[in-house]
């Protein structure tokens, strides 16, 4: 166990409680993101970088949405049920910039097209990133985290592999 995880199981509310696969995805996560930041968004990471690298792939004739078919569902499922958001949709706190009405409607199924729901999908993992690096995640100690940071690394390993 390195010296930070100790620091943190010792000092940080909720860590000691993290299985070894929740603080593994959760590190994971931030070594693949800011990877993906680097190669993909020329370090400028935001939802409207995003959206022009996806427009980029899209023009290029290299968009694969299907490729984050999975994870998209599984996002899908997690803030969309019922004919309604659910409460973890207000949790990624999607800001002006973050294009809240197009990962609404790719979301609730209104939309689509495979450009917005790869977008989405990413945009989704940029919220993650901001919700974690910003504070707000340990508001309820990191629980409850582990297949939204699997998701997430499943698609940045994706679009790194892909476009990276």
């Amino acid at each position: 166990m390195s010296k930070a995880t100790e620091w943190l199981k010792a000092r940080a509310p909720g860590f000691n409680q993290l299985s070894q696969d929740e603080q593994k995805a959760i590190t994971d996560f931030s070594l693949l993101w800011s990877l993906f930041e680097s190669r993909v968004l020329a370090s400028d990471g935001c939802a409207r970088v995003v959206c022009d690298a996806v427009a980029q792939w899209n023009n290029a004739g290299a968009l694969d949405a299907a490729l984050f078919d999975d994870e998209l569902a599984y996002f899908k499922a997690r803030y969309y049920a019922g004919n309604d958001f659910t409460y973890h949709f207000d949790n990624l706190h999607l800001g002006r910039s973050d294009r809240a009405p197009m990962v609404r409607a790719v979301l609730d199924g209104s939309d689509n097209d495979p450009q917005h729901r790869l977008a989405t999908a990413l945009i989704i993992v940029y919220r993650y990133r901001n919700n974690l690096f910003h504070g707000l995640k340990w508001q309820y100690e990191l629980a409850g985290q582990l297949n939204n940071f699997n998701a997430a690394n499943a698609i940045l390993m994706k679009a790194l592999d892909r476009y990276g």
